[in-house]
């Protein structure tokens, strides 16, 4: 595909096509979906570029840029496949497989090997990119919460859902990994005791 202009005007009276020409709203529940994946998207590509700022050994580097590499891609065919009009099917359609969602449960086992079970609920924190991801992390679940609410008013596939919500599982695992490999502390949640109200 060879985009040759990126403004079209077509969209300024508040709609936009999908994939196979169906005009729609551009606040329908579908276009917050794929734009949330887009979103999320974004989020991880900030997260490469800190990786490469970031100064962690090379190993733990090349896994980090690896695995949100192959993640973007993966998020890419899944907003694809969220802008294409329902029942619409073209030729080299992106997918998003069982396959792909053993491999993000695969990731998640490995890096689950070399972290400490967790005794506390953690705050988002532990280094930049380890609250980066923890940023994509809450995107993760919003795009998930927008799929499963269109998937009340369209056809969705479940396959959809089942890797947005292995990644955000995936993401908060990886957050603690990167933590660790970067020697940085986990921050644990603590009750707070009321502030006192005398002067």
């Amino acid at each position: 595909m060879r985009i040759s202009k990126v403004y079209t005007r077509t969209g300024d009276a508040g709609k936009t096509r999908l994939a196979g020409g169906q005009e729609v709203w551009k606040d329908s529940v579908r276009v917050e979906a794929y734009g949330t994946v887009d979103e999320l998207n974004s989020t991880l590509g900030l997260i490469r570029a800190s990786n490469e700022q970031a100064g962690t050994n090379v190993e733990t580097s090349k896994f980090v840029e690896n695995t949100l590499k192959w993640t973007q891609n993966k998020l890419f065919d899944l907003g694809g496949i969220l802008a294409t009009a329902p029942g619409e099917t073209f030729p080299n359609m992106p997918t998003v497989s069982p396959e792909d969602v053993e491999h993000l449960e695969h990731l998640i086992d490995e890096c689950q090997k070399e972290l400490e079970p967790l005794k506390e609920f953690i705050l988002p924190g532990g280094g930049q990119i380890s609250a980066l991801l923890h940023v994509a992390r809450t995107i993760c679940r919003r795009a998930e919460r927008l799929c499963v609410t269109l998937s009340k008013e369209e056809v969705v596939s479940p396959e959809l859902v089942k890797f947005l919500n292995r990644l955000s599982d995936a993401l908060f695992v990886f957050a603690r990994w990167v933590a660790k490999k970067q020697g940085k502390a986990e921050l644990l949640w603590e009750r707070v005791p009321a502030p006192s109200t005398k002067v």
